[in-house]
């Protein structure tokens, strides 16, 4: 039986572009364009995209600021499932383990923002779930730290570190040139 497989696209919004554009370090300085490139590939195949975004009151990843919208590599599409969470999981709160269940979906490509938080959240839970994970590593927005023992950690490092765990037990590490051949 195939598997039915569904883009999902995390906290891609304003906030982060916000983040780039005021020269925070980050890894991965063509995310947004493999992020574009994938959703245009899910969307000529005719197979679902769904996009996550964080709405948290008092911070700028709040639904209502211009800092909240999507950027303009993740818009989504008419017809295209959008959903908001105010934790660090795409499933917490948000219908989405139900929406995807409904719809006959299996595995999940996931992309966006941010690498060692909401997407890790999201693939660990996505994973102990029962889903089946692709995460193109350079499709997923990553920046620098603070280190618990003083200092900073930077974004090449603390993306290293996040796909080495996520690849080690909870999905299967790509690059975005790889996913359309796994679809």
């Amino acid at each position: 039986m195939a598997m039915t497989t569904a883009l999902l696209c995390i906290d891609m919004q304003m906030g982060m572009a916000d983040r780039l554009a005021a020269g925070r370090p980050h890894a991965n300085p063509a995310a947004e364009a493999h992020v574009a490139a994938l959703m245009a590939l899910f969307r000529g195949r005719g197979l679902p995209v769904v996009h996550v975004l964080h709405d948290e009151p008092g911070t700028p990843f709040a639904r209502d600021l211009p800092s909240g919208a999507p950027m303009p590599c993740a818009q989504p599409l008419q017809g295209e499932t959008v959903l908001w969470k105010s934790r660090s999981s795409a499933f917490a709160g948000t219908g989405l383990d139900a929406h995807l269940r409904q719809n006959g979906i299996d595995r999940l490509v996931v992309i966006g923002a941010v690498a060692a938080f909401c997407v890790t959240s999201t693939v660990r839970a996505a994973s102990d779930l029962g889903f089946r994970v692709i995460l193109p590593g350079d499709a997923l927005l990553a920046f620098d730290i603070p280190a618990h023992d003083g200092g900073r950690i930077d974004p090449e490092t603390v993306l290293r570190v996040t796909l080495s765990l996520l690849g080690a037990d909870f999905a299967r590490l790509v690059t975005a040139d790889q996913v359309a051949e796994l679809l």
